[in-house]
């Protein structure tokens, strides 16, 4: 009996886990989509400054809840794998990661790395420009940041399709 409550435990904390944990790319992955097809191409109706200080601050804005939403898509990701490990090895069996884990935690450090580049060589060009208002440079910041938010939006979309069609996680 003991046993079966602490099952049951443990696919609770799995489910809530794995909600989180969808919540957060939920947010990575929609702000990126919000920023690339819907406030930058309305953004193009203001002068270059306020186009550059309306990014720049909703960038600002948007590292940070970046920053919050990768640490809970890892928390909660190698929580997950923790009980499933461990839930394997309770059984006796050995612990085998399904494919698209894998995947999912290879791109996930490849985005990551992406974003860290992002937060901290070109948000900080962006930030120089627009504290010093150099207007043409923090455009080309700005236009660095987006080549490198699609490719990460890329990404985090295929990894979405991915896992639906693997159907493990």
């Amino acid at each position: 009996m003991r046993q079966l409550c602490r099952a049951r435990s443990f696919i609770v904390l799995y489910a809530f886990l794995k909600a989180f944990h969808l919540l957060a790319v939920v947010v990575w992955i929609g702000g990126m989509a919000f920023t690339l097809f819907c406030l930058r191409p309305a953004a193009r109706v203001l002068e270059p400054p306020a186009r550059v200080t309306l990014m720049h601050a909703a960038m600002k804005r948007f590292i940070t809840v970046v920053s919050i939403a990768a640490a809970v898509i890892f928390v909660c990701g190698a929580a997950m794998v923790g009980i499933a490990w461990s839930a394997a090895a309770r059984a006796g069996l050995a612990f085998n990661m399904p494919l698209d884990w894998y995947a999912m935690i290879a791109i996930f450090f490849v985005m990551l790395a992406v974003f860290i580049h992002i937060r901290n060589v070109l948000f900080r060009r962006l930030d120089e420009a627009v504290t010093a208002a150099r207007w043409p440079d923090g455009a080309a910041a700005l236009a660095a940041i987006r080549w490198e938010v699609s490719i990460n939006l890329v990404l985090g979309t295929f990894v979405i399709f991915f896992v639906r069609l693997g159907g493990t996680a």
